[in-house]
């Protein structure tokens, strides 16, 4: 999967770490303090946001919701209320810190393409203390186009000095791995329970899947005994 990798780029919620359970349980809190009616289905709502970057996201629901607020102020409280979930209840996958480090030791550039906050992102990787791996952040809401356009991958391999066909992406929803598609690089879907539904998709679209990133470790350390 490494071979002939420059640059691996991921994507945050769903992929580097479990936190799409806490985007439905914020969802469904801000919705009850504004006392509007929660989604009868809530799945389909949430399908609907994929992809979205943070700053759409906040324009959706003012839309859909009439709520008052501003998209700064709708922001803001979504911040308040994701901050001490994502320092204290949002683990990383399962291999992804010992990942990083291999990539460091082969000296292939790593960055992130994420719908997320700049704020956010920053706080998570803080949090799990791995700012030093990550060489560019790119956000959905710091190009033209969200997920599933290609913009935001584009950006970051650009940030990372690399070419598209020679970077991997590593996404947990269909639009993601569209994006990283139509970016022309190779994609490899994560497991994640929120998509678990998608799986048949996700597998048709990316050209691998695996569980963790405990799996990738294992496949590429079977490589390197049989060379």
């Amino acid at each position: 999967m490494l071979e002939n990798i420059k640059a691996v780029i991921f994507d945050l919620d769903g992929t580097l770490v479990d936190s799409m359970w806490m985007w439905k349980s914020i969802d469904m809190e801000y919705l009850a303090a504004k006392k509007v009616s929660i989604p009868e289905d809530l799945e389909a709502f949430q399908d609907e946001l994929e992809g979205m970057g943070f700053t759409e996201t906040a324009k959706f629901f003012k839309e859909r919701f009439q709520i008052e607020d501003s998209l700064e102020e709708i922001k803001e409280t979504w911040l308040l209320m994701s901050r001490e979930k994502y320092c204290h209840e949002v683990p990383l996958k399962p291999g992804a810190l010992e990942f990083l480090k291999e990539l460091k030791k082969r000296k292939i550039s790593v960055g992130i393409s994420s719908s997320n906050s700049r704020e956010l992102i920053a706080e998570v990787l803080k949090a799990h203390n791995i700012e030093a791996y990550f060489d560019c952040i790119t956000t959905c809401c710091e190009v033209p186009k969200s997920k599933p356009a290609p913009d935001v991958y584009l950006k970051t391999a650009q940030g990372l000095g690399a070419a598209p066909e020679d970077c991997l992406v590593f996404e947990d929803v269909p639009m993601g791995i569209l994006a990283g598609k139509r970016a022309g690089m190779k994609v490899c879907a994560i497991e994640d329970a929120y998509s678990k539904k998608q799986e048949r998709q996700k597998r048709e679209l990316a050209d691998w899947y695996v569980q963790d990133y405990l799996e990738v470790l294992e496949n590429e350390a079977q490589k390197g005994a049989c060379v």
